[in-house]
């Protein structure tokens, strides 16, 4: 389970957390960005995505060097599987992309936000595995999708276009194309094209060395909560139930976990996103709050050691800067648990606010 903000706490989060938050959506310092052409979501959003759900073979045809002049391109093939989340308001989808030079995993994130009627798209590239990129926005008409987004390459600013084609029909694909005079001109550098294997998603096959420090999570469960307001010290626990969906990514380096949490104010959805370092031995683990959905928050960073999982990261709740704490203990194959402890004082001593105990239902 990751940290959930509570609604007396989300104002002072919203306003500095960000500054903590490598790779969220909002920390990039660019001007709103107008999304010209883009449509809003169709009047249920949870269809939008509908037809990508399943399982891929996917053909890629890129440019080698993207703003450079270049018409050389490569093509290779690769595999995807996509997954509904948040009851149909967001999607993961795993890759693994067959390059000349060998093959890399990425993972697609997206969330539908109410308020704009939009669609964020993020990405999360397994070769740099602690920073998910910033986003695309944008929506479908018709046959097709537009996405617009901010990013740098080569140290200067970029404006990104995501383009979905033929959505419905038996090949539908995609197009990715970068300017760098702010969309007065647009040079496309990768397409792919998408074969249905399967109508459910499942898992790509593990990587090497794959770790197995998730398997014990791999699976559905039904949660029990025990939660209160952090830094409080109130005696006041609230109690609710859940649910969890949880599975691997990236080969066996990355896991997802879909959350509902029914909560005294009405029913909370998440997705919990986790990356392995390689080089640091490392896992970071995002959390994107479905009431929040224009946004993924700060990582907390660890791993485990004798069984247990430790994992630490910074915050700010109302105005001061905290540290979080989450630890994974009392694992068997039936059952775990997950709890939450905030310090405002570097660590010295924590405050447990938040206790879920798992029982594995498959």
């Amino acid at each position: 389970m990751p940290n959930v903000p509570s609604p007396e706490t989300d104002a002072g989060r919203r306003r500095l957390l960000l500054a903590f938050a490598a790779g969220a959506a909002s920390a990039l310092p660019w001007p709103a960005l107008a999304l010209p052409g883009v449509a809003g979501a169709a009047a249920d959003p949870r269809a939008d995505w509908r037809w990508l759900i399943g399982s891929w073979n996917v053909r890629h045809r890129r440019l080698k060097e993207r703003l450079a002049g270049s018409d050389e391109w490569e093509s290779f093939g690769g595999r995807s599987a996509v997954w509904s989340t948040l009851d149909g308001l967001g999607t993961i989808d795993d890759n693994e992309m067959e390059l000349p030079g060998g093959a890399y995993h990425g993972l697609g994130i997206r969330t539908f936000d109410p308020a704009t009627r939009q669609w964020a798209i993020w990405w999360l590239d397994a070769r740099n595995p602690t920073r998910i990129e910033p986003p695309v926005r944008g929506g479908f008409a018709g046959e097709g999708g537009t996405f617009f987004g901010r990013d740098t390459l080569r140290g200067k600013p970029i404006l990104m276009r995501f383009q979905w084609h033929d959505i419905h029909g038996p090949r539908p694909w995609w197009e990715q194309a970068f300017s760098n005079d702010d969309g007065g001109s647009w040079e496309v550098n990768w397409r792919n094209w998408f074969t249905r294997t399967d109508p459910e998603p499942a898992p790509l096959p593990r990587r090497p060395q794959a770790p197995d420090d998730w398997s014990f999570l791999v699976g559905r469960w039904r949660v029990a909560h025990r939660r209160r307001p952090r830094l409080s010290l109130t005696d006041h626990w609230d109690e609710f139930d859940g649910t969890l969906h949880n599975w691997p990514v990236l080969g066996g380096f990355g896991n997802i976990g879909d959350n509902l949490m029914r909560m005294p104010a009405g029913d909370v959805r998440g997705m919990g996103i986790r990356a392995l370092d390689p080089a640091s031995g490392e896992w970071s683990s995002w959390w994107l709050d479905g009431r929040m959905p224009d946004r993924i928050g700060a990582p907390v960073r660890g791993g485990f050691r004798h069984g247990d999982g430790v994992f630490i990261g910074e915050e700010v709740i109302d105005g001061q800067a905290i540290l979080s704490r989450v630890i994974w203990s009392r694992i068997t194959p039936r059952s775990a648990r997950w709890e939450q402890a905030s310090s405002r004082d570097g660590g010295t001593s924590w405050d447990t606010d938040w206790i879920s105990d798992f029982t594995r239902m498959a």
